[in-house]
């Protein structure tokens, strides 16, 4: 158990003490609060340069087009994820070189960074494996929609052909009857003709005759 001296020490001591000098130190520092932004709501920090991670997002956006709500999340979270791996990264160099720290929180440190580096390297490439899965998928289904037209525009030209076949088939056997109708209405008026110049020729020794 502490005594009183001890505890006065302890208190005079804090209030001389002015906290981590280094970048590493001072993240570290900062680690009870805000874990240095490596866990819980992503955030650039006020260290970091906001249009830089915005040129990331911009770069990212326009490599893979996103023309969804979800393929436009993914590629947020690709974003995301590689300026936490960015991060983790400066912050394990600056760990080496921070000789505030003893080399067994240097240790510690490291292997913290390294674990988070990790992790959003491999959130990255599962929001990336996951962001073309899904373009794929989506182009498989246009190729099949693309298909159908065609099947469907295909069928349409044969329908359509066969159509033109056969109302082409009733013409010529409309004109093939015209014909025949006609041949025969000549025919019929042929002989109404001969008939007539049969009669006339009857007649005409009678009309003599009276005469």
């Amino acid at each position: 158990m502490s005594t009183e001296a001890q505890v006065r020490a302890n208190q005079e001591n804090a209030q001389h003490s002015t906290g981590p000098n280094t970048e590493v130190g001072k993240a570290a520092s900062c680690l009870n609060n805000f874990r240095h932004g490596l866990a819980g709501a992503f955030t650039v920090l006020p260290s970091e340069d906001q249009d830089e991670f915005d040129a990331l997002v911009c770069g990212l956006r326009a490599e893979h087009q996103p023309s969804t709500m979800t393929e436009t999340i993914l590629v947020q979270k690709m974003a995301q994820h590689y300026w936490l791996s960015k991060r983790a990264l400066y912050l394990q160099d600056q760990c080496c070189t921070d000789e505030e720290l003893s080399l067994d929180e240097q240790q510690r440190q490291l292997a913290l960074f390294l674990r988070y580096q990790t992790t959003n390297d491999r959130a990255f490439h599962r929001a990336l494996t996951d962001l073309l899965k899904l373009k794929a998928e989506k182009r498989k289904q246009e190729i099949g929609f693309e298909s159908q037209r065609r099947r469907e525009a295909a069928e349409s030209r044969r329908e359509a052909a066969e159509k033109r076949k056969q109302d082409l088939h009733e013409y010529a056997v409309m004109l093939a009857e015209a014909k025949v109708t006609h041949q025969q209405i000549m025919n019929l008026n042929l002989e109404m003709d001969a008939h007539e110049a049969a009669a006339a020729q009857d007649l005409a020794p009678e009309a003599q005759k009276a005469a």
